[in-house]
């Protein structure tokens, strides 16, 4: 009995290894595409040869066999180290930083892309400044492609102007920063295949291109933070962005993305927030802000992502001045004080 729990117990550690280490060598060897197939197929083929011995009722070959494998291969991934000067894809060319000098935040590196195909673009990063006293909102942006629970978050802070409106947005989005040449994917996004970015950009590049290009459903969600949170929620993303660009990171399909970044930040500013499943899946993600009392109160969830659906309202918008005014309209905490 014993015996068998142990063969058991062995038999699906050496084959849940045998597919790791597959698949990291099948994203990150870095070798031509022929030769990486036979690393991997060899890397299966002694996998298999444990698993075998173990079946026929070997125990201690089969654990040395593996464990030899195992070491080395996990001491050339522990050298894998990201980068930070590549040939990047066009729109994580630049990552975000800015610099705080009295009330004023001084952005660069703002996308600001005017979207025609999912590849095509006229391209223009700019600098701006924020007045910080006049930072008065910060809203979620979520966007689905079809997935359950998957979806693609964004942060967005507003700016008042000298009469009170708020029509100056900055928004910030946690992405992969892949190569000009890689696609992306969410298995290569465990195997260390890309490094992360933070991007700045206008709502007219963020959300039209998710929108009206890709084709997305977007919902917005107005978040409820008091002015001292607000502010340090903004100087986190900007001081997590400085970091990155100094020190890169990879990105991490799970562990480092659009959720679990701003997530942690979040839990620098509001320590008592607890960890849930929905930080693992996105879409998720606005029904525990909403249990945890920071979307607009008095709506059920239901209706505020019935009445936060903007995807209509940006294509309508499409490339007006206004963008940012339209999409909100009759969106819960937007609409009554606009």
């Amino acid at each position: 009995m014993i015996d068998s729990l142990f063969a058991g117990t062995l038999l699906t550690s050496l084959l849940l290894a045998t597919l790791w280490g597959s698949l990291a060598l099948g994203h990150r060897l870095p070798v031509t595409l022929g030769i990486r197939w036979l690393a991997v197929m060899v890397w299966l083929g002694t996998g298999g040869l444990w698993c075998l011995l173990v079946w026929q009722g070997a125990r201690l070959a089969p654990l040395v066999g593996m464990a030899i494998q195992m070491a080395a291969l996990l001491a050339w991934w522990r050298q894998l180290k990201p980068a930070r000067n590549l040939d990047w894809a066009d729109d994580v060319a630049h990552l975000a930083t800015g610099k705080v000098e009295g009330h004023r935040l001084i952005m660069h590196h703002i996308r600001h892309f005017d979207w025609q195909t999912r590849e095509q673009a006229q391209r223009t990063w700019e600098r701006r400044e924020y007045d910080l006293r006049a930072l008065k909102s910060v809203d979620l942006f979520v966007s689905g492609w079809g997935r359950p629970g998957i979806a693609h978050v964004l942060l967005s802070f507003g700016f008042a102007d000298a009469s009170g409106d708020i029509d100056d947005f900055l928004a910030f989005s946690v992405e992969v920063r892949r190569e000009r040449h890689e696609k992306f994917s969410e298995i290569g996004g465990f195997f260390k295949q890309y490094e992360l970015a933070i991007i700045a950009t206008d709502e007219r590049d963020a959300v039209r291109l998710r929108s009206n290009i890709r084709g997305e459903a977007v919902t917005l969600y107005r978040v409820l933070l008091n002015e001292a949170d607000r502010l340090d929620l903004l100087l986190a993303l900007v001081e997590e962005a400085n970091s990155l660009e100094v020190t890169p990171r990879y990105y991490h399909t799970v562990t480092a993305n659009c959720t679990t970044l701003v997530f942690a930040m979040m839990r620098r500013i509001i320590e008592e927030l607890p960890m849930d499943h929905r930080l693992l899946l996105s879409g998720l993600l606005p029904g525990y802000v909403h249990d945890h009392g920071g979307l607009v109160p008095g709506f059920p969830l239901s209706e505020l992502k019935r009445r936060g659906d903007i995807t209509e309202r940006a294509r309508q918008a499409q490339d007006a001045p206004d963008f940012s005014r339209r999409i909100r309209k009759d969106v819960p905490g937007w609409s009554e004080s606009s």
